[in-house]
């Protein structure tokens, strides 16, 4: 029986390869399987990787996983435009692996729209069921871009931290991205720093992240007509149990109308965020 409520479910992305986890591919399978088999399963959701490795991931799936089924991959392409292409057609080739999504991140360039019709058009000719994620960025002209990837129906990805500080968007930058996307009826993912359920400074590196709970929130107040100030009020908001009791507020209709557009995020620990959502006691008894 599941221990996950609908609000978080297929929520965490595992992208344990990633930094600054970093895992090695036979330990990250290994444990990517171990997740998706375990009470909090549904909190899980595909497989993330880099075009780079989707043969290697393919092959480590049908070293492990006969017993399991293909492996549900989201595919970060690493060479623009271009990169999308051999990933989809490999994965529709593969008896290991099926490719749910892919990752395209916009290059720094003067027009970034072009670049974003680019990538629309070369999802166009490959893309059945698999969703695309745009990262669109956050630098001028970023609503621009957006506005392609909304024409083409397609999805859009935020970064929400890194190894850097300067990595961290604001509040009010995530804010405004939430609402940029609302209007344009664009679903969203995020990806990096964003490993808790709750908005903290790090006591490592004193980085400041953004919590998915927050970002949960903050997408479902915005529905609700909250202005970008408001929005970004909640994606401030620190105490946990004051968040945990929002979302135990919402209901079914609420918590699935939320999730259609704020998907999921990518995290190298799946870990940490089931732990907080334990600690917060916003999962089942398993």
């Amino acid at each position: 029986m599941s221990t996950i409520p609908a609000l978080f479910r297929h929520l965490v992305d595992d992208a344990s390869m990633f930094p600054p986890g970093n895992l090695p591919l036979t330990e990250a399978a290994a444990a990517h399987r171990a997740h998706r088999v375990a009470p909090y399963g549904d909190l899980v959701g595909p497989f993330v990787c880099t075009d780079e490795d989707l043969m290697k991931v393919a092959a480590e799936a049908a070293r492990t996983g006969a017993d399991h089924g293909p492996l549900a991959v989201s595919v970060v392409i690493s060479g623009g435009a271009g990169g999308i292409a051999p990933a989809v057609r490999y994965g529709d080739r593969s008896d290991d692996i099926v490719v749910t999504g892919v990752e395209v991140r916009l290059r720094d360039e003067d027009d970034l729209s072009r670049n974003a019709l680019r990538v629309v058009r070369a999802c166009d000719d490959c893309l059945d069921d698999e969703t695309a994620y745009v990262e669109v960025g956050l630098d001028g002209g970023w609503e621009r871009a957006l506005d392609v990837v909304a024409d083409a129906g397609y999805a859009a990805k935020l970064r929400t931290g890194g190894l850097d500080a300067s990595l961290f968007p604001s509040e009010r930058q995530v804010a405004d991205f939430i609402t940029a996307c609302l209007d344009r009826e664009v679903a969203f993912k995020c990806t990096a720093g964003l490993h808790n359920a709750v908005r903290h400074t790090a006591s490592d590196t004193g980085f400041e992240h953004h919590g998915f709970l927050n970002v949960l929130l903050a997408t479902r107040a915005s529905l609700d007509g909250a202005s970008a100030d408001e929005v970004a009020a909640v994606l401030s908001e620190r105490s946990g149990e004051t968040l945990a009791a929002r979302a135990r507020e919402l209901s079914d209709d609420q918590a699935a109308s939320t999730r259609r557009w704020f998907t999921s995020f990518g995290s190298c620990s799946i870990d940490e965020p089931h732990t907080d959502l334990t600690t917060l006691r916003l999962t089942e008894a398993s």
